[in-house]
């Protein structure tokens, strides 16, 4: 591959998720000098979250640029999907198939990031790296980390998520919020804290929905359950809600009365739940373009934040580490502009479709309409 626009370049990637991750993988294994500052303290940092269902038609190109598919359908797996109602009764349930087991196979968010994390080079992250400033000076930019180390770079890659400090080079715009709120919880393990759940539910993902507020699991490899709980709430709800996440009593106590007429296999994860968290979801809209930049660009959640409800997100952030990277090596472009420009452009194009179709849903999950509606609109579970 021609690699010439980032020869001799020093890439400095803001961010180590997934996009940012697989974004230097690509260019490493590319030839390009690239260094990956993450906030987290070190590599056993915990990531927080459920499984990721990551697309063939997406997702998965990424995965296969960085020559990962081998180690990706180690932690893979095929996952089954049940639809409930409020009151329990299973609706519909969608198992996978020899034929399509791997066309959106979840995998757990802390072993992809191991995935990616193995396969770059020693030193490659930089971490305790959370970006404070970064400032231009002539084509190159100038990088501040609360830790008090600094560094220059010629091209910076922004990948560290939806309330980004460094988007400030590409766009004044920041992310709204969508209207929906999320509570998270986990139930380490459910064999014995709720032992009725799996027989019923099975391992697989759940999801229920009832009063415009919904509720869902997913399972993770370690048998361990993650789940959530989503319901409308305005700015000035998310602004003045005393819910004390540190404090599991109260929250549990606010999650029993706005789930009350909800059935007690809801109620019970609440009980059986060993921490919460607390997420006003939030969009980053491509309705508006970028202004003009050089030598900077977004990916993933820092480029288009979007609710989980269509599980576009990180699919579309890895579309962009796959896009990005073949500007940068298919030796089709004269400049690093040129490469930038036509990313972003192409970005704009299947990001923003996916946000349209993520607001839809959103909407439909929280609204009065049947299950039937919902497979329909998802073209199955």
């Amino acid at each position: 591959m021609n690699t010439s626009l980032i020869k001799n370049k020093k890439v400095a990637i803001i961010g180590g998720g997934p996009v940012g991750l697989t974004t230097a993988r690509i260019l490493q294994i590319n030839g390009a000098e690239v260094t990956v500052y993450e906030r987290d303290l070190n590599a056993q940092a915990r990531t927080s979250g459920g499984t990721l269902d990551i697309h063939a038609d997406s997702g998965q190109k990424a995965i296969k640029k960085a020559d990962l598919m081998d180690a990706f359908y180690q932690y893979a797996r095929p996952t089954g999907e049940k639809m409930a109602d409020m009151h329990g009764n299973i609706t519909s349930e969608e198992m996978p198939t020899e034929e399509n087991g791997y066309q959106r196979p979840e995998i757990d968010r802390n072993d992809l990031r191991k995935i990616m994390l193995e396969n770059l080079e020693e030193n490659t992250v930089v971490w305790d790296s959370q970006l404070t400033d970064i400032q231009k000076i002539d084509e190159q930019y100038y990088l501040e980390f609360k830790n008090g180390n600094k560094t220059i770079a010629d091209f910076v890659i922004v990948a560290n998520g939806g309330r980004s400090n460094a988007r400030k080079f590409v766009t004044d715009k920041e992310p709204q919020l969508s209207g929906t709120y999320i509570i998270q919880g986990e139930i380490e393990n459910p064999d014995r804290d709720y032992p009725e759940f799996k027989p019923k539910y099975g391992d697989g993902n759940v999801m229920a929905m009832g009063e415009k507020k919904m509720f869902y699991t997913h399972t993770l490899r370690d048998g361990s359950v993650h789940f959530g709980v989503s319901f409308k709430a305005d700015e000035n709800w998310v602004l003045n809600n005393e819910i004390d996440f540190e404090d599991n009593a109260a929250v549990i106590a606010f999650l029993l009365k706005k789930f009350e007429n909800w059935n007690e296999d809801y109620k019970k994860f609440f009980v059986a739940s060993t921490d919460f968290t607390g997420l006003p979801l939030r969009l980053f809209s491509l309705e508006e373009t970028w202004k003009k930049h050089s030598n900077i660009t977004l990916v993933g959640d820092a480029a288009h934040v979007m609710p989980p409800f269509a599980g576009e997100g990180v699919n579309m952030g890895l579309m962009d580490a796959y896009q990005l990277t073949e500007n940068l090596t298919n030796g089709q472009f004269e400049t690093l502009q040129d490469a930038i420009d036509d990313y972003e452009q192409k970005m704009f194009g299947y990001a923003l479709e996916a946000q349209r179709t993520t607001y839809q849903m959103e909407e439909l999950l929280h609204s009065d309409v049947t299950t039937e509606k919902i497979l329909n609109s998802r073209g199955g579970v």
